[in-house]
């Protein structure tokens, strides 16, 4: 491979970005805007559900215990509800998203230490809502029932360790506040990084489109020549993403980053080669922009976004699926970016992962090189 001709189309790629708008706007801001509509859209934080109470008792406890259920941010009383088409009225009009039904003997059960009678109505055309309120009703229920009967031993003068033969303390490490976001946008670089693979999959299409790749092939320019000087300036511009947006999940959405940054540098290169070489495959394919550009998102994207782990657990996945992850450089780069984000963990862990970005990328360029030749040969 002779550098020189590597540099020169190297230069030609670099000033057809700097020339093209819409390639430079591709490759260097919508990265980082898309991490942003992600960021928002997929790790919305639930809190201030209304709910409603029907509460049957209504007695001082019953009173206490409502109060404990909607203190704080995560759930909101809209209103004491008169009877069940009440609740059915305000759910069907999307007012409350959960209704507490305290039972009559609420009071009495509760301080004789017989139970918690609750009723719990969620509306399921929004499981989400209500699977949170259930969630949060249920907890602090168990916390209400747990001082209420710490009350009734302290007057009796015993204490409620000595009934809980189990001491259980959980302890979260790298997200503390098990907050969605902090480990959702780690994984959200892996496939946000990977946009400029569009890029070089449809400059490849337009200039077989318009024939002039048919005039660069008649230069002493080899074909891996021609392929890796393509790739060479979409990492550069891939590598300035690099640093624009994490320093934007840890300033703007205040994610912690606990490993070693030149090693994430670095390690991120691996990748936009590997992934540029997914998107060469797809513009040797292809003839036409359109048919690349439908293409990219179908091999690229799409898969990125379901295979990588970044929102389903891989393990959890059937076997062939978990195969098919493995071929895809956004599932190896999304264990180094949550890796070194939060655990801060370093080479000794991730190098397994580099090793198979890097067999990625000389094996699909290896592949694009070969089927390039038998298309112009």
């Amino acid at each position: 491979m002779s550098l020189r001709h590597l540099r020169a189309i190297t230069r030609k790629e670099i000033q057809h970005i700097l020339r093209d708008r819409s390639t430079l706007v591709i490759v260097l801001i919508t990265p980082t805007a898309l991490l942003l509509l992600m960021a928002y859209a997929l790790t919305v934080e639930l809190k201030d559900i209304p709910i409603a109470v029907l509460d049957y008792d209504r007695s001082a406890t019953t009173r206490t215990f409502v109060q404990r259920i909607t203190a704080g941010e995560d759930l909101t009383l809209y209103a004491y509800a008169s009877s069940l088409d009440d609740i059915e009225n305000m759910l069907m009009h999307g007012e409350i998203k959960a209704a507490l039904v305290i039972s009559p003997d609420f009071s009495d059960k509760v301080l004789s230490g017989k139970g918690l009678p609750l009723q719990i109505i969620i509306d399921g055309t929004e499981p989400e809502s209500g699977s949170f309120a259930v969630d949060h009703i249920g907890q602090r229920a168990e916390a209400f029932i747990s001082e209420v009967l710490a009350d009734q031993l302290r007057a009796m003068n015993l204490s409620v360790e000595s009934l809980q033969p189990i001491d259980l303390r959980v302890r979260t490490w790298y997200n503390p506040g098990l907050k969605p976001r902090v480990d959702l946008i780690p994984g959200l670089i892996s496939m946000v990084l990977g946009f400029p693979a569009l890029s070089v999959a449809l400059t490849l299409a337009h200039e077989r489109e318009h024939g002039t790749l048919e005039q660069l092939m008649a230069t002493p320019i080899t074909r891996t020549e021609l392929l890796v000087g393509k790739m060479v300036p979409y990492i550069l511009v891939g590598l300035a993403n690099v640093i624009i947006i994490p320093a934007l999940a840890m300033v703007w959405f205040h994610i912690p980053f606990n490993g070693n940054f030149p090693l994430f540098f670095g390690l991120s290169a691996i990748f936009l080669f590997a992934i540029l070489s997914m998107g060469i495959i797809v513009g040797v394919f292809m003839r036409t922009q359109a048919a690349a550009l439908a293409l990219s998102f179908l091999v690229v994207f799409f898969p990125g976004f379901f295979l990588t782990g970044i929102f389903f657990p891989i393990a959890s996945m059937p076997e062939i699926m978990r195969m098919e992850s493995l071929g895809l450089p956004g599932t190896h780069y999304a264990i180094i970016t949550r890796g070194i984000f939060l655990p801060g963990v370093g080479l000794d862990v991730l190098w397994p992962y580099a090793v198979m970005l890097v067999g990625l990328g000389f094996g699909f360029t290896g592949i694009a090189a070969l089927f390039f030749r038998k298309k112009l040969g």
